[in-house]
């Protein structure tokens, strides 16, 4: 049965009635609690009977559920104002998850990135919508973390030719186009901003280079819409050669080669969303394969030794990846800061073996994987050893040694040349076994 007194969530423009179906209107006017933002009660604030409650929501969403349950409880007709579709990215979903969507009645507006789109002519069915409205965490760089605000854009930009972004003071159009510089994507996109619409000043920038974006500013009211102009690359994502990336030079060094990255990589049983620490990084090779592997999920690295740090970025730069953060210095430290992993893998332990272990075992998620990668028999004796005293916490462990062989040149003819041994050191928490008592339905 239809709720006979719901709260009722009004998409509004900065037109103000202009724009309202008649209903809609009357419910404005006729309302005994009206909830909006400061600027949205002031443009509706001819139209809100004497009387009437006004509370303003500016820093205070988490009160609203509060004011909608009391005004309902005394029969008042309540109207929340949300800006165009409440229900894109809007304050409705928000309230549906406190009360319940019977207590609300939703009357939608159009979305401000639908009339961005119309003004310059721009199809959106095909578009993705992101919310740059999050908290401000500064100019984005290369490598910055989930947390930044416009960490989602970032990952957007990898894998959607049409993207409609809805800014914030903060995160504004100029610091979109600095995030595309950033990326090494100036040259792929373009980009539109919609400054006030539906207001006297309205304006419309309808393309823009990056570069010109970068350094100019826009009025605190806008939405971005980015357009790809060249195709999107098509990367490989498994099983590189290694001259695909830069190393140590003369002499190469510090890159897990193709073959046992590609046994590691298939043994860390990666997820679309896996979170995955790559410690010892060296040149970024196994930690960036994995970034392209989980685009939806995040790489830390971390490698001890300077000129590899320099190489691994290099590398990073080259690979069009925004989901991998790489840190100077040497590991255990530090690791506490990351988010709990689903995978780690690790390249080399500048002898904290047993410590390292001991802390990823205890961080690991449950049904995650720890895969580290011995050329010594030193550091395969001390890897085996710790995982053994691990035995009686579940922690369960096995080996496996690859030698590959690759062809070279000989005269008019081919020989095979044997590559170092490797050892594959795989760990994980085993699931306790289920009692047969729990088991059984009888």
């Amino acid at each position: 049965m239809r709720d006979p007194n719901p709260c009722h969530v009004v998409g509004v423009l900065d037109d103000g009635m202009a724009s309202l179906s008649a209903t809609a209107g009357a419910l404005i006017r006729s309302a005994d609690v009206v909830i909006g933002g400061e600027r949205t009660l002031a443009l509706f604030a001819d139209y809100i009977k004497p009387g009437a409650i006004r509370h303003d929501l500016t820093g205070a969403l988490t009160r609203v559920p509060d004011w909608v349950r009391d005004a309902r409880e005394r029969l008042q007709r309540c109207v929340v104002l949300a800006t165009g579709d409440p229900l894109c990215h809007g304050i409705a979903p928000y309230l549906a998850q406190h009360l319940c969507i019977d207590a609300l009645d939703i009357h939608p507006n159009l979305s401000t990135l639908q009339l961005a789109c119309a003004r310059i002519g721009l199809a959106w069915q095909d578009a993705r919508i992101v919310s740059a409205h999050g908290r401000d965490a500064g100019e984005w760089a290369r490598g910055s973390q989930p947390s930044h605000g416009l960490y989602p854009l970032a990952q957007a930009l990898r894998t959607h030719d049409r993207l409609l972004v809805l800014t914030s003071p903060a995160n504004s159009p100029d610091r979109i186009a600095r995030l595309l510089l950033a990326e090494g994507l100036g040259d792929d996109f373009l980009m539109a901003v919609a400054e006030r619409l539906m207001q006297p000043e309205e304006r419309v920038l309808p393309q823009l280079e990056p570069s010109d974006a970068a350094n100019q500013q826009f009025a605190d009211l806008n939405v971005v819409l980015l357009w790809r102009r060249l195709p999107a690359p098509r990367p490989v994502r498994f099983g590189l050669a290694d001259a695909a990336y830069h190393q140590r030079q003369p002499e190469k060094g510090l890159i897990t080669k193709q073959e046992v990255r590609a046994v590691s990589l298939a043994r860390l049983q990666l997820r679309a969303d896996s979170v995955v620490w790559d410690i010892g990084a060296g040149s970024g090779s196994v930690g960036l394969e994995a970034a392209r592997l989980c685009p939806q999920g995040h790489v830390y690295a971390i490698e001890k030794n300077e000129g590899d740090v320099a190489i691994a970025r290099r590398n990073h730069e080259a690979f069009g990846v925004s989901n991998y953060s790489l840190f100077f210095g040497k590991a255990p430290e530090g690791l506490a800061a990351w988010p709990a992993p689903d995978a780690v893998f690790v390249g080399g332990s500048g002898g904290e073996l047993a410590t390292l272990i001991g802390q990823v075992m205890q961080r690991l998620r449950p049904d995650g994987r720890l895969v580290m990668n011995f050329v010594t028999l030193e550091n395969l004796a001390a890897a085996t050893a710790a995982l053994q005293a691990l035995a009686s916490d579940g922690v369960a462990w096995d080996v496996l040694q690859i030698q590959a062989a690759r062809s070279k040149p000989i005269l008019h003819m081919h020989r095979m040349v044997a590559e170092n041994p490797v050892w594959i050191v795989c760990a994980w928490k085993e699931t306790a076994p289920v009692a047969a008592s729990e088991a059984s339905d009888e």
